[in-house]
């Protein structure tokens, strides 16, 4: 019998796939859009992470979410220093939620406010794609428009506090096979993550729309 962060992992396959090879990420990732597009997409981030990270303290104590609350993923702050370097010190003046993202976020406080195990499942995609496949668009980030290796611009991407992103991974999914809810409450946080990269796709999408790709 598969773990549950196996059942997870392969339900969200296709979801998973589908945002990885969205048109905005793959002109982004190819190298073949501005660094603009590139701050676009960081600002949608600070919503998501803002509406995470708001209700992480509060949700330390609960017995499903608890566990996950790990102050060494915290991405707001790296979010913050990107963003000023990006836009300058006057980033928050500009900051707009695209309503595909402003839907996103609020899925994630509604989960946050009433639905733990649903927060969970936010949290997993989220923090482990930006451990794996963040990584790719930090690569690129740095190669295409010049930006210091781990340095501003792409702190988000850099976990300073994570010594060994493999072996955390393997941490996480731990606690994800540990986590304290029934089999029932499991395949609704299955269900979620499903929700969580459709809505993650759909702000890719948009985003797709505001920088289509020049002939």
């Amino acid at each position: 019998m598969d773990t549950f962060s196996t059942a997870i992992r392969t339900a969200s396959r296709e979801q998973h796939a589908e945002a990885e090879t969205s048109t905005f990420m793959s002109d982004l990732l190819g190298g073949r859009l501005g660094v603009d597009a590139y701050a676009r997409y960081t600002e949608q981030l600070w919503f998501v992470y803002e509406a995470l990270e708001s209700a992480a303290e509060r949700l330390a104590s609960d017995p499903v979410a608890g566990p996950f609350i790990r102050p060494e993923l915290y991405r707001l702050a790296a979010l913050e220093r990107d963003l000023e370097h990006l836009r300058g010190s006057g980033w928050r003046a500009g900051l707009s939620a695209l309503p595909a993202t402003g839907a996103y976020a609020a899925r994630v406080r509604q989960c946050a406010e009433r639905w733990p195990a649903g927060y969970v499942a936010h949290h997993y995609t989220r923090y482990l794609g930006d451990l794996s496949g963040g990584q790719i668009i930090r690569d690129t980030a740095e190669k295409t428009w010049g930006f210091a290796r781990k340095g501003d611009g792409v702190r988000f991407y850099v976990f300073e506090r994570i010594a060994n992103p493999a072996a955390f991974k393997r941490s996480y999914r731990d606690l994800l096979d540990a986590v304290h809810a029934d089999d029932l409450e499991k395949q609704r946080i299955v269900t979620e993550c499903k929700r969580a990269f459709a809505l993650n796709t759909a702000v890719f999408r948009a985003l797709g729309e505001e920088f289509p790709l020049s002939a």
